[in-house]
């Protein structure tokens, strides 16, 4: 977004960096959630790992690698944990049905889960919110084919039933953003911690970036049935398109 839709960037401070290279792995192949997808186990990206390959249709055999700098890095006014890895299957967002699962399209695919706080909190706070994140790799023209897809159920999914409560399901474009990007925002009513109702709504967001053959979804979420803060949903697609650029250059 342009002009005074980026005012929010003053509440990170420094820009988002991206991590250094430190290689881990995913086994070429990386299965996902949903109908169709690859049986092969999805690895996760980790400091020691070694890249491990298996034939391709071309009959030689290649690993694809989803190293550590694939991934949104924050900066230290920002970062509350270090980030871990994940299951694919568990940093998926699930709405209406497995939206954003590859049906094992993808050649690779690795999920982190990162902390973070607002500059302003103190040390002891609990933290702000959580990003789960997932990076695949695609062939060809695969990559492109999956946003058009994602794009189609999420335009197909308006809301759905979550925990007795019922969540909208609203995107638009993120321009500028890579290649390409979709934002999805969620919101539902607000709850405390233990499901009890509270005023007001609570929203969560979903980033979907491109970048050339390699995607990204951002799965941005408020701690312990908190909101997130949309204000950050620019500068984190920004850090996840440095992330695939710096895996991909």
């Amino acid at each position: 977004m342009n002009g005074p839709d980026r005012r929010h960037r003053r509440l990170l401070g420094l820009p988002l960096l991206a991590t250094a290279l430190l290689a881990g792995a995913c086994t070429a192949g990386g299965g996902d959630q949903g109908q169709g997808a690859s049986t092969a186990p999805a690895s996760v990206p980790t400091p020691d790992a070694t890249p491990s390959a298996s034939p391709t249709t071309g009959g030689t055999d290649t690993a694809v690698t989803i190293p550590k700098s694939a991934f949104v890095d924050l900066p230290p006014e920002l970062r509350k944990s270090t980030p871990r890895s994940m299951q694919v299957a568990d940093a998926l967002p699930k709405l209406c049905a497995e939206e954003f699962a590859t049906g094992g399209r993808s050649t690779a695919a690795a999920a982190m889960m990162s902390t973070y706080k607002t500059p302003e909190d103190p040390p002891e706070n609990v933290p702000f919110g959580t990003l789960n994140q997932t990076v695949f790799a695609f062939a060809g023209t695969d990559a492109a084919d999956y946003l058009r897809r994602v794009r189609e159920a999420v335009e197909s999914c308006r809301s759905f039933p979550d925990a007795g409560n019922t969540v909208t399901v609203r995107s638009r474009p993120l321009a500028d953003t890579g290649d390409e990007g979709l934002l999805v925002t969620l919101t539902r009513p607000a709850t405390n911690i233990d499901g009890s109702p509270r005023e007001g709504t609570a929203t969560s967001q979903i980033a979907v970036v491109r970048v050339a053959d390699g995607v990204t979804v951002v799965h941005d979420q408020g701690w312990e049935a908190s909101s997130n803060n949309p204000d950050f949903a620019d500068d984190f697609a920004d850090a996840a398109v440095r992330g695939l650029k710096s895996w991909q250059t």
